[in-house]
């Protein structure tokens, strides 16, 4: 059994000043898009399509999923 000391006695008393906090500003995000290729082509077509409409900068991603439609084909079972 593991007992915990109170932090205003050692041995965590001691290292309470030497705690800092740091804030991190997030000023870029880079993700992957899963594009479900084991999908059928309708499916990955109409999700090509919700992105375009969305118009959250998601075209690109949209165009990467269509051009993937072309080189893969129709997904059979």
């Amino acid at each position: 059994m593991f007992i915990h000391a109170p932090v205003d006695q050692p041995p965590y008393g001691r290292m309470l000043p030497g705690i800092r906090g740091l804030r991190l500003e997030v000023t870029d995000v880079r993700a992957k898009f899963k594009h479900d290729d084991h999908k059928p082509v309708e499916h990955r077509a109409a999700a090509a399509d919700r992105l375009t409409a969305r118009g959250h900068g998601d075209a690109p991603t949209a165009g990467q999923q269509l051009r993937r439609l072309d080189r893969i084909g129709t997904w059979k079972p």
